[in-house]
């Protein structure tokens, strides 16, 4: 009697997942966001014409689109300036935040003696200290630098200074057991150790920085050729221009959307292959 071998009919392969089974999340994400963003909109929109509303208390979004186009002259200028301070203090900030972090855990007096002088910054209201800035700075935009950095320092400092001291205790013994200085621990164990906690201090400051920049530049109530959106926006407010408002508020939130979303796509290609929060579970 003839017999059938497992060898003979293999089992059958399931079938592979088609375009859409393979992209369906990526689609999904991309897709929800910009239907509500779309939805959102049309909601302003049915609720401007339905109400009557008039442009100069709540223009519709035809109007704001309108205002982007007409007065980008006057808005892409202030843009760069506010994307210039934001990027040049969140560098400051990953450099001091770092370099500060790794001299307060070399010993537990260091922390204990300089720590709090970094709390007291962060906890001081930026709109308290900025007319001080102001004074002592050499210039207006070096001033607005100043508020920017102190506000996007501390996260990247605290986030820094927890990663370089959840090394795990078992891996500091194999390095101590081996011989290994303590720039070789830091260099290969402590700072990869505290790349995920580095990575989430990069996403919070660079929003900071943002916030920081805007909030500084009222404070300081710069006016002119290199002035950022803060004073667009308080230059169309005392005008009574509100659909240049409007769109200067929709560039502030578009750039802090790209900020978030580089900050994010460093963090993914930092942490993607081997940290967990990153790995895609397999079942």
């Amino acid at each position: 009697m003839a017999t059938t071998s497992l060898e003979s009919n293999p089992p059958l392969a399931p079938p592979k997942p088609g375009f859409f089974g393979r992209n369906r999340d990526t689609l999904l994400r991309t897709l929800i966001p910009v239907g509500v963003v779309i939805a959102l909109i049309l909601l302003w929109q049915a609720i401007i014409t339905l109400n009557s509303i008039p442009q100069y208390i709540l223009p519709g979004p035809l109007a704001v689109a309108n205002s982007l186009y007409n007065d980008w002259g006057t808005l892409w200028p202030a843009l760069w300036v506010t994307t210039q301070i934001t990027m040049q203090a969140l560098a400051l900030a990953l450099i001091g935040g770092v370099g500060i972090a790794i001299f307060l855990v070399q010993s537990k007096w260091i922390e204990t003696a300089f720590y709090p002088i970094t709390v007291i910054l962060q906890v001081t209201p930026i709109v308290a200290i900025a007319p001080l800035i102001l004074i002592y700075a050499p210039t207006t935009q070096v001033a607005l630098l100043i508020c920017a950095f102190l506000v996007a320092f501390f996260p990247i400092l605290s986030n820094m200074v927890q990663g370089l001291k959840s090394v795990d205790h078992n891996l500091l013994n194999l390095f101590d057991l081996y011989g290994a200085s303590r720039w070789q621990t830091l260099l290969y164990l402590k700072l990869p150790s505290s790349l995920p906690y580095f990575m989430t201090g990069l996403r919070i400051g660079g929003g900071l920085a943002l916030i920081a920049a805007v909030v500084a530049e009222f404070a300081a109530g710069s006016a002119g050729a290199g002035s950022g959106l803060a004073f667009r926006l308080l230059e169309s407010q005392y005008r009574l221009n509100i659909p240049r408002l409007f769109a200067a508020l929709i560039l502030l939130s578009v750039l802090g959307v790209v900020i978030f979303m580089i900050t994010s796509f460093i963090a993914w290609l930092g942490l993607h292959r081997w940290h967990e929060s990153s790995l895609k579970r397999e079942n």
